[in-house]
């Protein structure tokens, strides 16, 4: 039965070959596309939304698609979802989605013509490889401690800003007071970016990944025309749209 199925199929696939006719995808700003992706969904879960879930798809693939070599990478397509609301809210989005929030409540929600500095550096001091102690023994030693660990974020800050950036997105977390200079400084801020996520950015945005801030120069900066902080869902997700 199975070798029958088969030879059927051969049969099948070769009239198919026979009949087949070159068609030009971009007729009719991609209706076939559309024919296409709207059959594919006849027996899916979103079968009632076919006609938007079909232009969400070829929106999307058309992003990534290199037409030349009739080619789509799947990996640069990224699906986010969040609960509540209804799914004819569902929208395709030209950009990139991060699933977190500006580190600071104060920080601007809203930054146009973007100079992005992507980090993966921790904004914070070294810490010292030997398992020593440090004793602190007077008010002075303390001082002196404390400002030694407020400049050294201080110079963080400044190389940031040195090299012309206005959004900072960093793969680790910062320290509260790193966080705090950042907010002063006019530096919207994202911390805990994925790895993924982190490499997708420097693809889009045209930006070279730092991972020590002495390598910190205005070259190594990507561009982005909008940098947002939104809300989706019924439980208020806030995402970060570049």
């Amino acid at each position: 039965m199975a070798d029958g199925f088969e030879k059927a199929c051969e049969i099948a696939v070769a009239k198919v070959q026979e009949i087949a006719e070159p068609i030009d995808i971009t007729k009719n700003d991609f209706d076939f596309l559309r024919k296409c992706a709207t059959t594919a969904l006849g027996s899916k879960v979103v079968s009632k939304c076919q006609d938007l879930f079909a232009d969400l798809a070829v929106k999307s693939v058309l992003a990534v698609a290199d037409l030349d070599r009739k080619d789509v990478n799947f990996d640069l397509i990224k699906i986010i979802c969040k609960l509540g609301g209804a799914i004819e809210d569902s929208s395709f989005i030209q950009g990139i989605v991060i699933d977190k929030d500006f580190s600071h409540p104060a920080m601007a929600k809203v930054v146009e013509d973007a100079k992005v500095l992507i980090l993966t550096c921790p904004f914070e001091p070294p810490k010292p490889k030997t398992k020593h102690g440090l004793e602190i023994k007077t008010v002075e030693d303390y001082e002196k401690l404390t400002k030694m660990e407020a400049d050294y974020f201080t110079d963080m800050v400044k190389k940031v800003k040195d090299s012309g950036a206005n959004v900072v997105l960093c793969q680790w977390g910062f320290d509260d007071e790193a966080n705090h200079l950042l907010m002063t400084n006019g530096l919207p801020a994202v911390r805990w970016v994925g790895g993924v996520e982190i490499e997708l950015l420097a693809i889009a945005c045209g930006a070279r990944i730092v991972p020590r801030f002495e390598e910190i120069t205005p070259d190594k900066l990507g561009k982005a025309g909008k940098i947002s902080e939104m809300s989706f869902g019924t439980s208020n997700d806030r995402v970060i749209l570049i």
